[in-house]
């Protein structure tokens, strides 16, 4: 148990949180973790009135205590033979892909595996997995480590757009190069280069201004929304403001690239069958968009 709540309290970032989850008390998983460090001979979290965080001990002996969980995890899992999964799964994802995507998916993932304990975490910015614990990211865009585990999802198709407030005042581009003269939003995985459209064999790449950048796809949706610019992103997160006229694809007669998506695992250790479970929901699901 000490070892599981070490775990817990390492990734909350505090005692009573952790405490919490695994229903103890604040005072007995202090004692826990304590008598865990003496045993050890180190002090592996640093202690304030405000938050844990890890020591350098911890932080080595954080990634070899989840290693040998998720080992037993597996173990317990394939000696019950039951294929029912428990225990916790992190996933780590966009905030505009979790809740256009993973969100409505989970009600049903989650009833199919009532004992596993699902925890979402939205993070816009790439993780190390292994450090933050988590058991399977949602990645756009190529990979940066190509030894990663990964498993591909597909592609989306990008596009631009813009609201109708932003066209009324700044007029319609008629082609790419028009888009330069333009007010633009860079925001999520479209934001690190250059836009490329293609129209039969003719091709065009425009490097936007950028006159306002932000490191969330879904955050670069709304600025649009309220008509601070134009804004490249997948038709998956564009289709709804499409359909409601909310939004307004440009240079419809262009096509854009797509995106490659992929579920990535920590690499140096065999993926939990909760994250491998999950993934296989998400990619069947995907097959709907």
């Amino acid at each position: 148990m000490a070892l599981r709540l070490f775990v817990r309290v390492a990734h909350a970032g505090s005692f009573s949180r952790a405490a919490k989850e695994m229903k103890l008390s604040q005072p007995t998983a202090s004692r826990l973790i304590s008598v865990l460090e003496e045993q050890l001979g180190a002090t592996l979290l640093v202690r304030t009135t405000r938050s844990v965080t890890l020591t350098d001990a911890g932080r080595d002996y954080l990634g070899s205590v989840q290693t040998a969980l998720d080992t037993l995890d597996q173990a317990e899992h394939a000696v019950r033979g039951t294929g029912e999964l428990r225990g916790r799964i992190r996933i780590a994802s966009s905030s505009i892909f979790a809740s256009r995507v993973i969100v409505p998916i989970l009600p049903e993932f989650m009833a199919l595996h009532s004992s596993l304990k699902v925890e979402l975490i939205i993070e816009d910015q790439r993780q190390d997995l292994i450090a933050e614990g988590v058991d399977v990211a949602i990645r756009f865009g190529k990979l940066a480590d190509s030894a990663s585990i990964a498993r591909s999802l597909g592609r989306w198709r990008l596009m631009l757009a813009a609201a109708p407030s932003y066209l009324e005042k700044h007029g319609t581009p008629d082609t790419p190069d028009d888009v330069t003269s333009h007010r633009t939003i860079l925001a999520g995985p479209a934001a690190n280069s250059g836009w490329t459209f293609s129209r039969g064999e003719e091709q065009v790449t425009v490097r936007p201004a950028g006159d306002l950048s932000i490191s969330g796809s879904e955050v670069g949706i709304n600025a649009c929304l309220a008509g601070l610019g134009m804004v490249v992103a997948s038709y998956s997160s564009l289709r709804d403001h499409l359909a409601n006229g909310e939004l307004v694809r440009l240079l419809p007669e262009w096509e854009m690239a797509e995106i490659e998506s992929h579920a990535l695992f920590p690499s140096g250790q065999a993926a939990k069958p909760a994250a491998r479970a999950f993934v296989d929901y998400l990619h069947q699901s995907l097959k709907n968009y």
